[in-house]
């Protein structure tokens, strides 16, 4: 029966993988039956006894250097439970997969003829500098310096291919972009990149990453091929085969909390969690502390001797338990790219503390002596060496690079043993790093907005697991519609609270956030009406920010723009589909400026909606009204609501943009994305729709009559006259 070993190398050959399995001494070579390569896995026939045993022996070691998961591909269909539950998931991986290759392919095929969103064309390199990690960065820009950029998807942490114009050249080169605004963009380039000898006009295209994919695939195999472990009977559980227990905390010693500030709704969470034997669930409504409640709970775990990886789908989720964690004076590493880390807790990283370990300077030494011989075996095949000479020089390169390699592995994994916890996303754990090492709890926050296949990365390392999110809020998102509608955007949280809600989960009811005003509907709406404002924030208003003027709109915490009849109508934007409306995003630019004005700072105002198309409206209304020149950002933030999940701002201008005869709103039919925008503001609240659409459901009706009760209804022409 096949034993499974990913991810292996393209130059892995047969001979290396029996050597290495030999070197065991739990096999014998007359057990190894055939070895087949199968791109980034091997699969390699051996006796059903004998498999578990080399898994045991051999998962997350080293292979040439480069760590493996391994597992042994047992009969599941002796399990049904098991089968029926990995089977959907991994066809549903696969569907998202090629959506996204799909999705990839049509950007660039429309980028062949000129620009896009995924798409920069006749780009010139301005300046070179070396960056973090070593890593070269690159700034491009027009040959035109007064000439700006498009607008573009391209984002912060984003991969791309940099290279010649052709799309479909093989010489591009892979980067992250470091930093853009209107007139640059800077990329970090990960191989040396020449440009004297490049092309004079370069291209930057959105590059594809299934590396992500790949791990989430090889992570639930692993799972659904787990036996006698640790990992089986977690499994086991979370697929609802075995019940959950809560025994832990019978004999531990009563809790001490290090933060006096929480309330007892959140030390009642942070005891349930505790006493989980697999899996506990802690539910945080907006504004409720959530993250708080983690990081309280990830100190007793470390209190009690545990060692803990904390992570997130997101590199921004990641950060704000990283940064937590540091502030509470955790021993705590953050693993990742030092790209997609805020710049301030750069030098936590794992990648900037190895740079800076005292052993680095050997590790450099052997490999600037390693580059010297490589460039002398180069330079004496012009001058006519011996061959055997020249190949004994990068034999000895080569060596010297390996002693390299494994010193720098050394560094790394001093690091991470000697940290308590480890941060990373779901997806950034790689086992070439990480090698066999498990943690005694796993926390995963942000657990709803990433796709159960993602959680099972980290859940490979874990004795325990604690979810912490909210399911009523935004799903995973997901490119292939198919697969959505399968199940596919059901999060593990989800699933779970569906299938024993009350025995796992605990609700925090607390929120530190919004006006009462502001909290009320949704907690109606989605939580059963069981929200309470605290006290400090349950009437705080505008008016009582500093140097704020007292004005019926700093006063109030609800405002509704009705624009029903005033020909605010929806337009759809010529690439990508996405909707728009002018003068509805004029109106959004006018409010925030009559907030300004009344005394606020921009830093403290948001506007938000659900179409990416209205966001590049409204930033161009404010840029123009506030006078902002080229280069410079924005001091008003504007995004999308799905982009504004998790955050929160004094105010909080909401355009909801449909406006049209067939009462049709698309994705604004998810509740759970309006219970994400109606939650982000803390003291004000204004939101711009046309009534007359948005009310063909019965949710947004009920929406409207709230902002009625609170006196809170306007119409447009009201405000233009204003």
């Amino acid at each position: 029966m096949p034993l499974l070993i990913e991810p292996v190398s393209s130059r892995l050959t047969k001979g290396a993988i029996l050597a290495w399995l030999l070197d065991t001494e739990v096999i014998q070579k007359n057990q190894v039956g055939e070895i087949r390569l199968q791109g980034s896995r091997a699969l390699v026939d051996v006796p059903p006894h004998l498999g578990q045993k080399l898994v045991e022996e051999l998962d997350g070691k080293a292979i040439r250097g480069r760590g493996v998961h391994l597992w042994f591909t047992r009969d599941t269909e002796e399990d049904p439970a098991i089968e029926a539950h990995f089977e959907p998931l991994a066809n549903w991986l696969e569907l998202e997969r090629k959506a996204q290759a799909e999705q990839s392919r049509e950007w660039r095929q429309a980028a062949a003829s000129g620009e896009s969103s995924t798409s920069l064309q006749q780009l010139v390199i301005r300046t070179e500098d070396t960056g973090l990690g070593g890593l070269q960065l690159v700034t491009l820009g027009r040959a035109n310096p007064m000439e700006g950029l498009p607008v573009t998807r391209f984002k912060v942490g984003v991969p791309v291919l940099l290279g010649p114009q052709d799309p479909l050249a093989t010489d591009r080169k892979r980067g992250v972009i470091t930093r853009l605004n209107s007139q640059e963009i800077e990329v970090a380039i990960s191989s040396d990149f020449d440009p004297e000898t490049e092309i004079n006009r370069l291209r930057l295209d959105a590059a594809e990453d299934e590396t992500a994919m790949r791990r989430a695939r090889s992570a639930m195999e692993k799972a659904r091929h787990a036996e006698g472990n640790r990992l089986a009977d977690l499994r086991d559980v979370l697929v609802g085969k075995t019940a959950a227990s809560f025994t832990r905390m019978d004999d531990a010693e009563p809790m001490t909390f290090r933060n006096l500030g929480l309330n007892p709704i959140q030390q009642e969470a942070i005891h349930h969690a505790m006493a989980a034997d697999d899996v506990a669930i802690i539910h945080g409504p907006p504004g409720t502390g959530k993250t708080t409640t983690l990081v309280e709970l990830i100190c007793q775990a470390v209190e009690r001797g545990e060692k803990v990886l904390a992570c997130a789908p997101s590199n921004l989720g990641v950060d704000n338990l990283f940064e937590k964690l540091l502030d509470a004076g955790e021993s705590v590493i953050r693993i990742g790219h030092p790209i997609r880390v805020s710049p301030h807790l750069r030098d936590h990283t794992l990648s900037m503390q190895v740079l800076k370990h005292r052993d680095m300077k050997l590790v450099k030494k052997l490999r600037s002596e390693a580059n010297d011989l490589f460039r002398k075996a180069d330079k004496h095949t012009r001058a006519g060496m011996d061959k055997r000479e020249r190949k004994a020089l990068r034999e000895e390169a080569r060596a010297l690079l390996d002693d390299a390699r494994s010193a720098e592995q050394q560094i790394v994994q001093d690091l991470l043993r000697e940290a308590k916890v480890v941060c990373s996303t779901n997806t950034g754990l790689n086992v070439g790093m990480m090698g066999s090492r498990r943690f005694d709890l796993l926390v995963i926050d942000e657990a709803c907005q990433c796709t159960e296949a993602d959680c099972w990365i980290p859940i490979l390392r874990a004795d325990r697991l604690v979810l912490a999110g909210d399911h009523c809020q935004l799903p995973p998102t997901i490119v292939s519609q198919s697969a959505a509608k399968a199940g596919f955007d059901i999060s593990l949280q989800e699933r779970l609270v569906a299938l024993a809600g009350d025995e796992l989960a605990r609700m925090l009811t607390v929120q530190y956030r919004m006006h009462e005003a502001i909290m009320a509907f949704s907690s109606l709406e989605f939580y059963d009406g069981e929200l309470e404002a605290f006290e400090g924030v349950a009437a705080h208003r505008l008016c009582e920010i500093s140097g704020v003027q007292t004005e019926e709109q700093t006063e109030e915490p609800l405002h509704f723009i009705d624009t029903s009849g005033a020909l605010y109508d929806e337009e759809i934007a010529s690439e990508g589909g996405s909707r728009f409306n002018p003068q509805e995003a004029r109106m959004a630019a006018k409010k925030a400026m009559d907030l300004i004005a009344l005394g606020m700072k921009p830093r403290d105002i948001a506007v938000i909606t659900p179409y990416s198309a209205q966001v590049q409206q409204i930033r161009e209304q404010l840029t123009q009204r506030m006078n902002i020149p080229p280069g410079e950002e924005l001091t008003v933030e504007v995004g999308t609501v799905d982009g504004f999940q998790g955050r929160e701002k004094e105010a909080v201008i909401l355009s909801l943009v449909r406006s049209n005869h067939d009462k049709q709103v698309g994705f604004l039919s998810d509740t759970r994305r309006m219970n994400v925008a109606l939650t982000r503001a803390r003291r004000k609240l204004i939101l711009i729709a046309d009534s007359a659409t948005i009310t063909g459901l019965p949710f947004y009706e009920r929406l409207l009559d709230h902002f009625a009760e609170y006196d809170a209804y306007h119409v447009v022409w009201e405000e233009e006259d204003a």
